[in-house]
């Protein structure tokens, strides 16, 4: 039976270094607005950055540089994460082919990133909390230029980062820690959200604290809810 040793607790926060789109819903996109609006917390209308965005670029990149992405049928999805338990992105990230009883839980948690600069680095942007950037597409015949408005949060945002490593007992804890991290390193280097070749989405990570949490710390705490 496997056992659940502990939880490794990261906090820190996410810089960007250039104007970030990760696409929101435009259902409420207005008359002169952005043709593609960023994602938004419905009850606030602070910009995030979601940690499925996050987690998907660590894994896609972290395999990548491992070359195990595999052969899937998934769509019109060809190639897509490995789903063999040997190759590190699978013990870290976890699998699911219940076919050949090789499903594995993801060790690792990634929480939605709040934005935490306040409000007053936002004053002069176009829109609440965001910047919109004009781009053109030019028809390669005509040479009609086809302008669109993208929204974006502006280079200098801050958003919070949490993100939480479960360690088993059958588990290489430092192979994990490793992954995780480099994982992050990967997108540093790379971008997150739309259009990243044209020099949207890079960003820079910072863990301000690591704690690790036991089954003592989890029954101490327990009496205090």
């Amino acid at each position: 039976m496997t056992q659940l040793i502990k939880k490794i607790i990261y906090e820190g926060e996410i810089t960007l270094l250039t104007g970030t789109h990760i696409g929101g819903t435009n259902s409420a996109m207005s008359i002169g607005g952005p043709d593609s609006t960023v994602v938004r917390n419905p009850i606030t209308n602070r910009p995030y950055i979601p940690g499925s965005s996050i987690k998907g670029k660590m894994r896609s990149l972290f395999e990548l540089q491992e070359g195990t992405i595999a052969e899937v049928s998934m769509g019109n999805v060809k190639y897509g994460p490995t789903q063999d338990i040997k190759d590190l992105a699978a013990r870290l990230f976890g699998t699911a082919n219940p076919k050949e009883n090789n499903q594995q839980p993801s060790r690792l948690i990634v929480r939605d990133a709040p934005l935490i600069s306040k409000d007053e680095i936002f004053s002069n942007t176009d829109l609440p909390y965001t910047e919109s950037k004009t781009e053109v597409v030019i028809d390669r015949i005509t040479s009609a230029a086809m302008p669109r408005q993208i929204e974006r949060v502006p280079a200098g945002a801050k958003f919070g980062f949490n993100m939480i490593l479960n360690i088993f007992d059958s588990d290489n804890e430092s192979e994990l820690k490793e992954a995780a991290k480099r994982s992050l390193k990967l997108i540093e280097d790379d971008y997150i959200g739309g259009s990243g070749s044209r020099g949207y989405g890079q960003v820079e990570f910072k863990i301000f604290k690591t704690e690790e949490r036991t089954r003592d710390f989890y029954i101490k705490d327990a009496k205090t809810i």
